[in-house]
């Protein structure tokens, strides 16, 4: 299956699931996250302020601001290039993609800052390659990215694909099997 065909349909299904399971998909993940090693371990993660149909990162972020983490949200500019800034709720716009992102104030933070990163996307293989928006953001950061990466995906986000040439893998997935 092609990319494009992937994302249509994965894109469908994620935009087809109710609410409240959502809600208990992304906080049962985020439960499993939380307990992780990586996670307590760290004194900084990334992760991404998630749109309606995508795994709900709120749970998240509200977790780590209370365990004093800091918190780092991506900000993306054009030719597909994205950094990385400490997230500040008060400095959020809605970016030419409709996501909230850091707005002119916030200045990008080296990646090694970055412990580790919360990485989102439509589809994932067994090699943790991804299929995300089209955009390439995140395999460009990911380049010279030196921390452990995850992603938080249900089951049908597994998904058999060939990666291309440029396509970075995420080191780890948490993957929920009750969602249907």
């Amino acid at each position: 299956m092609d990319k494009i065909t992937i994302r249509q349909q994965v894109l469908a299904r994620l935009k087809a699931m109710p609410s409240s399971q959502r809600a208990s998909w992304s906080q049962g993940l985020t439960e499993r996250l939380l307990d992780s090693a990586l996670y307590k371990g760290s004194k900084s993660l990334g992760t991404y302020l998630s749109m309606d149909h995508e795994f709900d990162t709120s749970y998240l972020i509200e977790q780590a601001q209370r365990d004093g983490k800091q918190i780092f949200i991506p900000k993306t500019y054009s030719q597909g290039r994205m950094n990385f800034v400490e997230y500040r709720p008060d400095d959020l716009v809605k970016s030419r993609f409709g996501v909230w992102e850091p707005g002119t104030y916030s200045q990008p933070v080296d990646k090694s800052v970055v412990n580790w990163l919360h990485v989102p996307g439509l589809a994932w293989n067994q090699a943790g390659f991804r299929v995300g928006y089209g955009g390439g953001f995140y395999d460009r950061y990911l380049m010279g990215f030196k921390g452990q990466t995850v992603s938080t995906l249900a089951d049908f986000q597994l998904v058999d694909f060939m990666p291309e040439a440029f396509d970075q893998p995420v080191k780890e997935l948490l993957i929920d099997k009750t969602v249907i």
